[in-house]
């Protein structure tokens, strides 16, 4: 008697997968480190369950597998976990790929009708599109949404310990607590709104500022944040 077992075929399917980008800027040295431990002590789940491509575009260095296996090492004992390296030299993906990373290709981002100056008044919530999710109920503690393919709008307040991820810009209508990431594929052209910032956290292709760096004259405040001149600003919205 023959036994046959019908095999069903591979199927293999596409998923998207949010990763935060963590910029290396100049040689990974104590100073680094020392930046990166004041944000994880301020918001210890920011790289939680997340996969990490490092962004090595202003990086020195990082030439050699011994270069990458160090940095490895140092962020994996952070509970940090790298999965691939954008915006290398030749030298920087032989290296990465000796130590175990992949290379990602990054395209130049196209924004939709984004203005180039900060917008003078409170917009008007976007009208919902192809990649746009829209959350209508409160985001409670511990919550993560995330907005895989394009903006992410919240007409609802966001509670202490949430965390709102967007590939494009974050729009609140209610209060802000909790984190905020926009633009985390690295579209520098990303903003976040909200009708009251109280946020732990808010970062925009990489760039963050935690609730310590947001003085009296934005927090509680009707506001957007932008990135302008390699910095991340916030201003009130009039």
């Amino acid at each position: 008697m023959t036994l046959v077992t019908a095999v069903k075929p591979l199927q293999v399917r596409g998923r998207f997968l949010t990763a935060v980008v963590l910029p290396v800027t100049g040689s990974p040295d104590a100073a680094f480190y020392a930046a990166l431990d004041a944000l994880l002590q301020q918001s210890p789940g920011f790289f939680a369950e997340a996969p990490v491509i490092l962004d090595v575009a202003r990086a020195r260095g990082l030439d050699a597998k011994e270069d990458f296996t160090r940095l490895l090492d140092n962020l994996r004992h952070r509970k940090i976990s790298p999965i691939a390296v954008q915006k290398a030299t030749s030298k920087q993906k032989s290296a990465a790929a000796e130590a175990g990373l992949t290379t990602l290709q990054v395209g130049q981002e196209s924004p939709l009708e984004r203005k180039s100056r900060p917008v003078a008044a409170a917009p008007q919530p976007p009208e919902p599109g192809p990649g746009t999710l829209l959350i209508t109920t409160p985001v409670r503690s511990g919550q993560r949404i995330v907005a895989e393919r394009g903006d992410l709008v919240v007409v609802a307040p966001v509670s202490s310990g949430a965390e709102l991820i967007a590939h494009g810009s974050v729009h609140v209508y209610g209060s802000l607590r909790g984190r905020a990431l926009a633009g985390v594929h690295g579209d520098r052209e990303a903003r976040i709104f909200c009708q009251s910032l109280e946020a732990e956290l808010i970062a925009i292709a990489g760039l963050y500022m935690t609730s310590e760096n947001l003085g009296p004259a934005v927090t509680k405040q009707r506001v957007q944040a932008f990135l302008e001149d390699d910095a991340l600003r916030v201003e009130p919205l009039k």
